[in-house]
């Protein structure tokens, strides 16, 4: 445990090197989905970052901070901004894979007008998009995922010290290719409800077809209703063992962020 020297002659010092190691802190925060949406003013995650910051300084074993006003200093602060941002990035992302499965159901089964708003991002978005996301959310807190985020974003300051410039290229390129894993993700998760409600579709154009007597509208778009309902409850199951896989991903993609290099 480091011992903070909290003297009038090096309080400057002291508050610098605080303010300094809550960057890292503070942008992460403001990225991750947990905290950084509207339901959290500002001044909260400002304040959970210095509060951050001063564990870090007290437990975590750091290197001085380079000189206040100096190139070195705003270098170094937007190295520790680009660090936080993309471990609470992993998490955004992998917050929106659902969002996007849920759109492509809702699309198929003709819900895509039923919007509400999301308490997360306080946007507009598909009901069951918002379903969706409640269940991830959940998920994500029960199984205690949040407390592994942040036992990840304290150990970084000792992989990845506070002003060593050690975010290469590769981390950046490894958070576009989660993109990646996040759009195959999504489609798996939407893809039994899909081909329920395309064949639904195909059943109905058939009908319609031998029977031209009959409202296509009238028929498709109810059967298409209760369809997709009755294939979401029997998908559920699957669907929060796909959104665990989800989670556990995504902080095994956090963790790969804090590696080494690769050679």
């Amino acid at each position: 445990m480091n011992a903070l020297d909290l003297g009038f002659g090096s309080l400057e010092a002291q508050l610098w090197q605080i303010s300094f190691l809550s960057v890292r802190c503070g942008a992460a925060l403001m990225a991750a989905p947990m905290v950084g949406g509207t339901a959290v003013p500002a001044p909260v995650r400002i304040l959970l970052g210095l509060v951050l910051g001063f564990f870090v300084a007290s437990w975590v074993p750091i290197a001085p901070a380079p000189a206040m006003l100096s190139l070195a200093a705003v270098l170094a602060v937007l190295h520790e901004a680009a660090i936080g941002v993309a471990l609470g990035f992993v998490l955004q992302l992998a917050f929106a894979i659902p969002l996007i499965a849920a759109e492509q159901i809702s699309g198929t089964m003709g819900l895509a007008i039923a919007t509400s708003i999301d308490p997360a991002s306080g946007a507009q978005s598909g009901a069951l998009g918002t379903f969706f996301g409640l269940v991830l959310s959940l998920l994500f807190y029960a199984i205690g995922a949040h407390l592994l985020w942040f036992e990840l974003l304290i150990e970084s300051y000792r992989l990845l010290p506070a002003g060593g410039f050690a975010f290469g290229a590769w981390r950046a390129e490894s958070v576009v290719m989660f993109m990646g894993y996040g759009l195959a993700t999504a489609a798996a998760i939407a893809l039994p409800v899909v081909l329920v409600l395309l064949s639904v579709q195909v059943v109905t154009g058939l009908i319609a077809r031998s029977a031209p007597s009959l409202n296509l509208f009238a028929l498709g778009l109810p059967a298409g209703v209760l369809a997709g309902i009755a294939a979401l409850i029997i998908a559920l199951p699957v669907m929060e063992e796909q959104f665990t896989g989800v989670i556990e991903t995504a902080l095994d993609q956090s963790a790969l962020l804090l590696a080494e290099a690769p050679r």
